[in-house]
């Protein structure tokens, strides 16, 4: 099937303190996870002026209300990382009472599903790491059935998948299959982007993609429908990393958006698929000078799509041409 427009999809990690747990303190990421509830709103806010669709792709625990519910609602098989400090059970075992600023989200969720166009998609249950030594296909799969089980509850049919750390594994795709997820978030093809060990990343690599980010090193990243939907479940691999204010780097902030919006252009005209993604608490912090800059993106995108009739498409949607 091919495309008779470009297509912009927008998918965002929603993962709290579980997403930063094994590199950073509370203390230390503080102010960004505050920053999240107004960050989302001002995200949702943007999106619903501009007819922006995006896939929320959320960890299973934010669905919880504190530490006692969930806890009574774990994995019968928990992952067996062999670096204990990846496990995010032996800290809720050993943390007690979890502060719910930083670790639950139940209603930013709701907000979430009131506004159109918004998919609320599964980041793993317990942020999963998928290429880590230790763990397994069968705990992979318990918590993904967890994941689909705990949305279902919300009344959330889970069509769309995230890798945390995009650390996709081809063998776990099957599990995805079994519980329903018909997509999922691939990474770019250039060698830079190649899923890793967390601990296998390659400063080299990091340098390249952060250059990347601002000169055309990778290429455009966007993708013909019919290649992305070949095997189910489709791979709707990533674009661009929307990277976040920094007052170090925001005199290049023209050339970033260049990069982007560069490629937005490719797939508008060439009816190919653009794909942005970020966290939430990347905007949690300078939320002004992000939402400016996301706005200056989305003006880009109304323009191709006045030009173009480039359309937003979430991944939930993407996956119906499937």
């Amino acid at each position: 099937m091919k495309l008779e427009y470009g297509v912009f999809t927008v998918s965002l990690d929603f993962e709290l303190y579980w997403g930063v747990r094994d590199k950073r303190s509370i203390e230390q990421y503080r102010d960004n996870l505050r920053g999240v509830g107004n960050a989302v709103r001002e995200m949702l806010r943007v999106f619903d002026a501009n007819g922006i669709h995006a896939t929320w792709a959320t960890v299973g625990f934010l669905f919880f209300k504190d530490s006692e519910t969930l806890k009574k609602n774990l994995p019968r098989h928990i992952p067996k990382y062999t670096v204990d400090i990846l496990s995010p059970y032996k800290y809720i075992e050993v943390s007690g009472e979890l502060e719910a600023e930083y670790h639950f989200a139940p209603e930013i969720i709701r907000e979430i599903q009131r506004h159109s166009g918004q998919e609320i998609g599964t980041h793993t249950f317990s942020h999963y790491y998928c290429l880590e030594d230790g763990q397994s296909l069968a705990e992979f799969k318990d918590d993904i059935s967890s994941a689909v089980k705990i949305a279902q509850n919300n009344g959330i049919s889970v069509k769309s998948l995230v890798f945390p750390r995009n650390q996709w594994n081809p063998e776990y795709l099957v599990a995805l299959t079994e519980c329903g997820v018909r997509c999922y978030r691939g990474n770019e093809s250039s060698w830079i982007y190649k899923a890793s060990k967390d601990r296998g990343k390659s400063k080299i690599k990091s340098a390249i993609r952060l250059l990347d980010a601002y000169i055309n090193i990778s290429g455009h990243n966007t993708y013909e429908l019919k290649d992305c939907l070949l095997n189910e479940p489709f791979s709707f691999p990533s674009s661009r990393f929307l990277r976040p204010y920094s007052d170090k780097t925001s005199i290049l902030n023209w050339l970033k958006l260049k990069r982007i919006n560069n490629a937005m252009h490719d797939a508008a005209i060439n009816k190919r698929i653009f794909h942005l993604w970020w966290h939430p608490h990347n905007f949690g912090v300078n939320t002004k000078q992000n939402i400016e800059f996301l706005v200056k993106i989305i003006e880009h995108y109304k323009f191709l799509e006045k030009k173009y009739h480039m359309k937003s498409l979430n991944m939930g949607e993407l996956s119906l041409y499937g």
